[in-house]
């Protein structure tokens, strides 16, 4: 099947009442004929077939656009769009009425039986707004079957409940689900069925796909779930879930989005005004739409637990857990004592080291768009180079290292994701970085996408090891350079569906005198920040994407952790083309308040060669770049005279503009800087800055990602750092 990638995600606050006890039921495929008018719009069509979807065109006519329009939906499915519908036939609906009774819901299984009007009201849209993915606005196609995402992936755009919508093919790949849950031998055991015949249903403004249920994704947030395993005692997660309220983060994981950015936008305070145009682009430069919270747990699975301790998941306390975690000497400086909320208790850095402080999706677990040999326009090339993202942890601050290469690259043959593995690779020069060996020590632990489990604010993913941040675990982070995309830095790109998609090619942030909406990047004022996704527009940079920050810049980045002590080396990378590009004074320290400079001003007009000037590229000999020839030791030797320059060039890894076939080790444009070179601690948290030494204001100070990597790999004699 085809893939899409993703978009934001949210839900409105009027719909809050009673999504979470809202799932479809699995039910036989209707293998009625499908008629296909193409002059019909997608509410003629379902006017003409009225016996099957009269209950759910009375919605269409009563729910509003949203809170601020008096039009209706069924106008909208009257006129031109991108619409795609998953119509619920009249049964789908009385089903779910009876659903809504023997919930207690409501006191009879009809529209007379609702307590209030609000709650009416809220259920009319939880179902006419989760049915319906409108891709006008983002210039999206309605969606055929044929182009549906990948097993257990979202949908590109997001409904207008403004909830990412998952797919999940039952073991006949014919039977297909929106919110599909399987259980743990893969069969479907609730979700929305989409009629076998009645599909791609083609109307002039969409495509409709009837549904045997109602299309109602659970409200439940990750501490919600957790909590309901304890309460009823069942569930695969009980252990975790005791883990969860003895570490005292329930409140944390029941967040779901920043109420007062939420009101800030709603009332259009004048703090979070558009911060301009970039570069005159019509309607970019718009603020996020929302700031939302979200987490991926991975999450052993009371199977484990039962197996490990020989005893039932319900028998099982914290106290079994942490006496368990201090016998495997996991975490030898951590307190063996009952304050489980503390970070340095043995118990809460075994538990907060399984979550992310953002909800990762299957497919943006890692990020696949332009790694050497791949682009992501082509859906049906596989995977090639083996890739990693690297994740902060909760709790304590901790490196997490998600890894995913193709399947004709990795040694399992099939090309899984998985968390801290460190194989040996083929990283020569004239090698094709494909996984040479892999130990037992370093297989690290397969993430189970198939079972995954979506809630509103998190993902759980099974794992069937103990997921630990060991001496092992430290010791290969440092052996390897780490590499990580500015948007890893912050959740806020991660959660808010910034990060990956073709949409919002421009969003700008709110300065921190404003509003501070990135947690770990810091804003000051006269900073004009701007992510741009950069897709579909062939940039040179790794996974297309780029901060672009202008004005009388200066911003400060507070930095992941190190595995262990040791000296290492903070670089940044660049595209270095353009006149229009800034110059910035860096400082680096603990110190958030007072940190020291480090160097000359890093002026990113300096390409490899030459320095974009207004006037014209001047030549310039600083870098010591040179094309690579037929020749390794003197094209070692290169990199040896740019790395004294304090220059490097850009890897082999991946391609300047996705499917170009053109690395970025080959263009003088793309080099790495070499920023710091310290002693650093892992309990130590360290910040970049960076603050403009220029009076224009236009010029742009563009940044792609950075490294951290210790002298081991940088100067290691017997294994030079490879060129990837």
């Amino acid at each position: 099947m085809k893939k899409n990638n993703l978009t934001k995600y949210a839900f409105l606050p009027l719909l809050a009442i009673a999504l979470g006890f809202l799932q479809g039921c699995k039910e036989d495929i209707d293998m009625s004929d499908r008629y296909t008018f193409k002059e019909y719009t997608i509410a003629s069509y379902l006017t003409e077939h009225d016996t099957t979807y009269s209950e759910y065109i009375d919605l269409l006519q009563k729910v509003k656009i949203s809170h601020r329009s008096k039009s209706t939906v069924f106008q909208l499915m009257s006129a031109r769009g991108k619409y795609t519908m998953f119509a619920p036939t009249n049964k789908a609906i009385h089903n779910y009425l009876d659903t809504l009774c023997a919930k207690g819901i409501i006191s009879e299984p009809s529209w007379d039986g609702f307590p209030d009007d609000r709650t009416l009201d809220s259920i009319q849209k939880i179902i006419v707004y989760n049915s319906i993915l409108d891709g006008t606005k983002d210039d999206v196609d309605p969606i055929q079957s044929g182009s549906f995402p990948e097993d257990g992936f979202e949908f590109t755009i997001p409904n207008m409940n403004e909830r990412k919508l998952t797919i999940a093919y039952d073991k006949n790949p014919d039977s297909v689900y929106v919110s599909g849950v399987k259980d743990k031998q893969g069969n479907i055991i609730k979700g929305c069925l989409i009629d076998l015949k009645n599909r791609d249903i083609y109307t002039i403004n969409g495509y409709i796909h009837q549904v045997h249920s109602v299309v109602a994704p659970s409200n439940e947030t990750l501490a919600d779930l957790l909590q309901s395993y304890i309460d009823e005692n069942t569930g695969d997660y009980i252990v975790a879930a005791k883990m969860m309220l003895a570490t005292g983060l329930t409140d944390t994981l029941t967040k779901v989005k920043d109420e007062v950015y939420e009101d800030m936008k709603l009332n259009e305070d004048p703090r979070l005004a558009n911060i301009g145009d970039f570069k005159g682009n019509k309607n970019s430069g718009d603020l996020p739409e929302h700031r939302y919270y979200g987490y991926t747990l991975f999450a052993e699975t009371d199977d484990f637990w039962r197996a490990t301790l020989g005893k039932e998941p319900k028998d099982i306390s914290v106290a079994d857990i942490q006496a368990w975690v201090v016998s495997q000497g996991f975490y030898p400086d951590a307190k063996d004592d009952t304050n489980y909320k503390d970070e340095d208790n043995a118990l809460n850095q075994f538990f907060t080291y399984h979550i992310l402080p953002e909800r990762l999706p299957a497919n943006k677990l890692v990020i696949h768009y332009n790694e050497k040999g791949y682009t992501y326009k082509d859906k049906n090339r596989p995977f090639t180079v083996p890739i990693y993202e690297i994740w902060t942890t909760m709790g304590k601050r901790r490196l997490m290292k998600i890894y995913q290469g193709g399947p004709r690259y990795c040694l399992d043959g099939v090309g899984r994701l998985y968390i801290n593995r460190f194989p040996v690779l083929n990283n020569g020069r004239r090698e094709d970085y494909s996984e040479k060996s892999v130990t037992p020590e370093t297989e690290g632990i397969v993430i189970d996408t198939e079972n995954a489990i979506d809630l509103i604010n998190a993902y759980i993913y099974p794992i069937d090891k103990p997921l630990v941040y060991d001496l092992n675990v430290r010791t290969n982070l440092q052996k390897q350079r780490i590499r990580f995309d500015l948007t890893t830095i912050t959740p806020e790109f991660a959660n808010n569906d910034l990060r990956g998609t073709t949409l919002n090619l421009y969003t700008g942030m709110p300065i921190d005198d404003n509003y501070k909406y990135m947690e770990n990047i810091d804003l000051l004022k006269g900073t004009q920040f701007y992510y741009l996704s950069g897709y579909d527009n062939y940039w040179f940079n790794w996974q297309g994407d780029e901060f672009n920050v202008r004005g009388t810049l200066e911003m400060i980045f507070k930095l992941p952790p190190v595995p262990m002590p040791g000296t290492y080396e903070v670089r940044f990378a660049v595209q270095s083309n353009s006149n229009l590009r800034g110059m910035c004074q860096v400082y680096f320290g603990k110190d958030k308040g007072n940190l020291p400079a480090m160097g000359l001003p890093l002026d990113i007009r300096q390409a490899g060669t030459y320095r974009a000037l207004a006037s014209g590229n001047v030549p310039s000999t600083l870098v010591g770049w040179e094309q690579d020839i037929d020749d390794d030791d003197y094209n070692a030797e290169v990199d040896k005279k740019m790395r004294n320059n304090g220059f490097m060039k850009g890897p082999a890894l991946y391609e300047c503009g996705a499917g170009s076939g053109q690395v970025a080790r080959t263009k003088e444009q793309k080099l790495r800087r070499i920023l710091v070179r310290e002693y650093l601690y892992p309990e130590n948290t360290y910040y970049l800055k960076f603050k403009s030494v220029l009076d224009a204001t236009d010029k742009e100070f563009y940044m792609d990602y950075f490294e951290i990597c210790s002298k081991e790999v940088y100067d290691n004699p017997m294994t030079p750092e490879d060129i990837w």
